[in-house]
């Protein structure tokens, strides 16, 4: 096992300041639940014109008791579906060594297992709840990162667990989905009324409600897409408070943008243009790394993260 040394040299990394932590989680708490709450009043809405007030609350009791209560499937489940396999501490002595260190720091009960990808993509997520959470590495990211960028990684993907966002985001999709089933609605409404509209059977204000039904779905969805990058702000942020080293995340990020980059150019021979900014469910790179650096610090012990680092062992470094 990895040894770190006395704990008090571990719980020396410097953190981020207290004030300025608390300044960037409020503003980004802020804009999750404004994003969040136009989700919900937009559902509602929807749901409002098609059905009335008291059909719409029962619709609506039943959704949140469906949130609640309703069968979750487990992590391992979900991703046996991807095709990842568990990867042992055996296997990965030196990567759970970080892992334990981020989790007990996060005050986690216990460290996320987990689990490997045979993919060249540099890629890592988490799934389940915080009590139950695993986390997916692929074989590039095992092969190009360091201990150093592994654990600026690590620690990003534990901030999901911690934060909650894994919950937060399946909460927008199931608001998103509805959103969905009734815009459908929406379009036949729309489309069959068409002509009444046009032989004054129908009113304007019926119009205009089935036309506000029609793009609801594609304003839901903007507004889960804008919740996803504020809650990856909230991650990087989390991240830094745990590692001390928001250089160690802007490098990983650096190597993770060449990457796409290049295999963009390998298959269509030209640059890369990056998808509008509304589109995306991940912030821009270049404005992750300008927020990481306004948090900088200056971390005393940063060789602890990539200390002896290595690969997994060769069963695992074949599939490379």
């Amino acid at each position: 096992m990895w040894n770190f040394g006395p704990p008090h040299t571990l719980y020396s990394l410097p953190r981020l300041d207290e004030e300025q932590r608390r300044r960037h989680r409020r503003r980004n708490l802020l804009q999750s639940l404004l994003l969040l709450a136009a989700m919900g009043l937009l559902l509602v809405l929807c749901a409002l014109l098609l059905f009335g007030p008291v059909a719409s609350l029962w619709a609506a009791l039943g959704w949140l008791l469906a949130v609640l209560v309703g069968p979750r499937v487990e992590p391992a489940a979900a991703l046996a579906i991807l095709g990842a396999q568990p990867l042992s501490r055996r296997a990965f002595p030196r990567g759970y060594a970080i892992l334990d260190v981020l989790a007990q720091r996060a005050k986690l009960q216990e460290t996320p297992p987990l689990y490997y990808l045979p993919s060249r993509q540099l890629n890592a997520f988490t799934v389940g709840r915080r009590g139950e959470a695993a986390i997916a590495v692929t074989a590039g990211l095992l092969q190009h990162l360091n201990g150093r960028e592994f654990a600026a990684v690590m620690a990003h993907e534990i901030g999901h667990i911690v934060n909650y966002d894994l919950w937060v985001m399946n909460l927008a999709d199931s608001i998103s989905r509805l959103t969905q089933m009734l815009g459908f609605l929406g379009v036949m409404l729309l489309f069959f009324g068409l002509p009444l509209l046009a032989t004054g059977n129908v009113g304007a204000a019926w119009f205009f409600g089935a036309l506000l039904l029609s793009f609801a779905p594609t304003l839901s969805s903007l507004l889960q897409l804008a919740l996803s990058r504020t809650r990856e702000f909230d991650a990087d942020l989390e991240a830094v408070a745990l590692t001390g080293d928001p250089e160690g995340l802007v490098s990983a990020l650096k190597k993770l943008e060449r990457q796409q980059n290049g295999l963009w150019q390998f298959l269509t021979g030209r640059s890369r243009r990056e998808a509008p900014s509304l589109l995306r469910t991940h912030p821009a790179t270049a404005e992750r790394i300008e927020r990481l650096r306004s948090l900088q610090t200056e971390p005393e012990l940063v060789e602890l993260w990539g200390r002896d680092f290595q690969k997994p062992d060769e069963r695992l470094r074949r599939l490379f």
